[in-house]
């Protein structure tokens, strides 16, 4: 399906693992919680309820690494029969506190990508997760200068979406994001008449991952990389 881009004028980038490494830390995070936990579970079951205490706790604490230290946190009370040790609970807020002390690694291309784009376009950042943590990796990044505006939301549904462009008078033809999410950064703008493109990255977290179903007559483009984009945009 040939897609025209022609109209476009402002263009949005997700964040986590679209511009810098971020799942990688958490899969790497499940892990260690595993080892920590070993005496009361098997790491694949720690893995299941972790994941299901996530999901059940989104509506509560949203998304993040805060939201996941406490999920992990009720996670090692309850599969312990509250029996876990405090030094293990120490280990689990150490866990989440080197998360928050990594330093951002940018992708391939992506600071070349955005100076390149934002001679022509206007760029957005449309991210959702923590506010503080977003804007300390957006700070250690060094790309803040590239955006007319930078959004943290809450979520990535089509209202989220909807709400964004009306408050910075965009319209939705004239709109086109980038991410690595086909549930938060695709197919809702999809479904909003926007246009979205798709650059995978190698590890999606459960919760994002859709059925062929969902996909299924959908008009967006997948690339695989940022630097791609350039072609597109020639």
């Amino acid at each position: 399906m040939e897609i025209d881009y022609n109209n476009i004028k402002v263009i949005g980038f997700d964040a986590d693992d679209t511009l810098w490494v971020n799942e990688t830390y958490f899969r790497e995070a499940e892990e260690e919680f595993g080892r920590l936990l070993s005496k009361y579970e098997t790491p694949n079951k720690i893995d299941q309820e972790l994941f299901k205490k996530e999901i059940s706790n989104l509506p509560l604490y949203g998304y993040g690494v805060k939201a996941f230290v406490l999920s992990m946190v009720e996670m090692a009370l309850e599969l312990s029969n509250y029996n876990v040790s405090n030094k293990t609970i120490e280990a689990i807020l150490n866990i989440g506190k080197d998360m928050l002390n990594k330093p951002v690694e940018l992708l391939d291309g992506v600071e070349h990508v955005l100076k390149t784009l934002s001679k022509n376009y206007r760029l957005i950042l449309a991210t959702k997760g923590d506010l503080l943590d977003q804007e300390r990796k957006l700070e250690k990044s060094g790309l803040t200068d590239y955006f007319h505006h930078i959004e943290v939301l809450s979520d990535k549904k089509e209202a989220n979406y909807s709400r964004l462009l009306n408050h910075l008078d965009i319209n939705p033809s004239e709109f086109l994001m980038i991410g690595n999410s086909l549930k938060s950064d695709i197919l809702p703008l999809v479904n909003i008449n926007a246009h979205a493109i798709h650059v995978p990255f190698h590890t999606t977290w459960a919760h994002e991952e859709v059925t062929e179903e969902e996909t299924n007559g959908k008009a967006y483009k997948t690339i695989k990389s940022l630097n791609e984009i350039l072609g597109i945009f020639d």
